[in-house]
């Protein structure tokens, strides 16, 4: 199972302000839920109601987009992994910002969902490049460091240990432990305390 991610492309959406919480990005009230299911559709709920159709994420010419571009401390407050997933289910794949909370950031490794960041003047510039044309693809790539939307060529950052494990696919733990069953059940059957036969029958 390869589970590599080297580049995202896709088109922008930006969601402009700092300290974002992951309440905001998608209510505790939804947080009842018994798998992940349906929450695209909860994501951003209470800012999208207040701002009656204006929020990014209800604008036409921002549906379908993949990347996100968030400014400083997006996904703040409570570690809870709805958010990533919320945001996943609604389409994104892939997020730019000043900074990303640390829970934040590793429950969207966790689903392979890229977060890179970039000088605050850049932010701001992805953001108005894309707010002037919806319709440009942006690409991120891992591999180059660097974020493309048109003529336009940014550096961004990530951890070199995060972006190794995007580049050889080696972030997907439980796709990694799929594909190599047969070397867990050869582990499992040296322990003396693994009943392999009875765990595999249970």
């Amino acid at each position: 199972m390869v589970s590599e991610v080297k580049t995202v492309s896709g088109r922008g959406v930006p969601l402009i302000g700092n300290d974002i919480d992951t309440d905001r990005i998608i209510p505790a009230r939804y947080l009842k839920a018994v798998t992940f299911d349906g929450l695209g559709e909860g994501v951003f709920i209470d800012d999208r109601k207040a701002l009656n159709g204006t929020h990014p994420f209800d604008q036409p010419q921002y549906q379908g987009a993949k990347i996100l571009i968030a400014n400083r401390n997006f996904g703040c407050g409570s570690s809870r992994e709805h958010a990533p997933q919320a945001l996943a289910k609604w389409g994104i794949k892939a997020l730019i910002g000043e900074s990303f909370a640390e829970i934040f950031f590793g429950n969207c490794v966790a689903m392979g969902i890229p977060c890179v960041t970039v000088e605050s003047a850049i932010a701001k510039q992805l953001q108005d490049l894309v707010t002037a044309n919806p319709q440009a693809s942006i690409t991120i790539d891992l591999e180059k460091l660097q974020a493309q939307i048109g003529d336009y060529t940014a550096p961004v950052a990530i951890g070199e240990g995060t972006r190794s494990t995007f580049i050889s696919g080696t972030w997907d733990a439980c796709g990694q432990l799929v594909a190599n069953a047969d070397q867990v059940r050869v582990t499992a059957a040296k322990l003396p305390y693994v009943a392999w036969g009875t765990l595999a029958a249970s």
